[in-house]
């Protein structure tokens, strides 16, 4: 009997097996990608929206229609975002395959370098939109490879059609993702994140090492408290003890000092018994 998994192999049994890893990427590429991985943009996502049972924030995963298709022509985005979708389907067949999870991922970026850049701007926008990702973003540190230095496309029908940029006071670009309702920011050549409810970039990755770092120094400080609280508490219960104990010795001498002084008196009765029977 066979078993099933999930996978990209068109074969004519039942068995399909996981999608390999995507190919390594190409060194330009590995310099490109600093704008996510050291600002820590997955994990900071993550911690904005705040619901990882439902919600896919990730990077270096095919996209794929069906179980079975073949990686041949298949992107790999630098970064997908999908909500109300089974994270851990994607973790065991190694893929977001989209019959699977009954939509296609709400967002994809793709960040420039120097091997991937004209294949960013001219075959991904029509691949993307083939598979009906309503939002398709252009992240380029220099506008070299991109030719703008930030770009977005929204899915109207079965075409995009690009999302408005603006120029910030302060030199930068910006652009509203609709789906992620969140603005896209070109700030010196970094990408960055703002809530429109907020005001503020999302919290970046200082922060959220600053904010485990205060929470880390909380559980400390409040284990340290109990233990403090323990030790007095074992303290007390040791005063307490000894309190006890130096009352209990002392009414043992009391009693002894009882004892002895009823002795001394009984045996001043019998010397003062024998004298009285000499005298008479």
């Amino acid at each position: 009997m066979s078993t099933t998994s999930f996978g990209p192999v068109g074969t004519d049994t039942d068995i399909l097996v996981p999608f390999p890893d995507p190919p390594p990427r190409h060194p330009d590429e590995m310099s490109s990608h600093r704008h996510l991985s050291e600002q820590g943009a997955p994990y900071l996502l993550n911690w904005h929206f705040a619901n990882p049972d439902t919600t896919l924030i990730t990077a270096e995963l095919y996209i794929a229609p069906e179980p079975r298709s073949g990686i041949k022509g298949l992107r790999v985005p630098d970064l997908m975002i999908a909500f109300d979708v089974d994270p851990e389907a994607c973790h065991r067949s190694n893929a977001y395959i989209i019959s699977e999870q009954g939509k296609p991922p709400d967002f994809v970026l793709e960040v420039a370098s120097r091997s991937t850049g004209r294949i960013d701007v001219r075959d991904k926008p029509a691949d993307y939109a083939a598979l009906g990702i309503p939002e398709y973003w252009r992240f380029d540190e220099t506008g070299e490879h991109h030719g703008q230095r930030l770009a977005g496309d929204r899915l109207v029908g079965d075409r995009y059609e690009p999302i408005e940029i603006t120029e910030r006071p302060d030199g930068g670009l910006e652009g509203y993702s609709e789906v992620l309702e969140l603005y896209l920011r070109w700030d010196d050549g970094w990408l960055q994140w703002h809530d429109p409810e907020t005001g503020r970039a999302i919290m970046n990755l200082a922060e959220m090492q600053r904010i485990a770092e205060e929470e880390r120094q909380g559980r400390l400080e409040a284990q340290k408290a109990r233990l403090e609280a323990e030790q007095r508490a074992e303290e007390e219960r040791q005063a307490k003890m000894a309190e006890r104990q130096a009352r209990l010795k002392a009414e043992q001498r009391a009693e002894e000092e009882r004892q002895a002084r009823l002795e001394a008196e009984q045996q001043i009765r019998e010397l003062e018994a024998k004298l009285h029977q000499r005298r008479h």
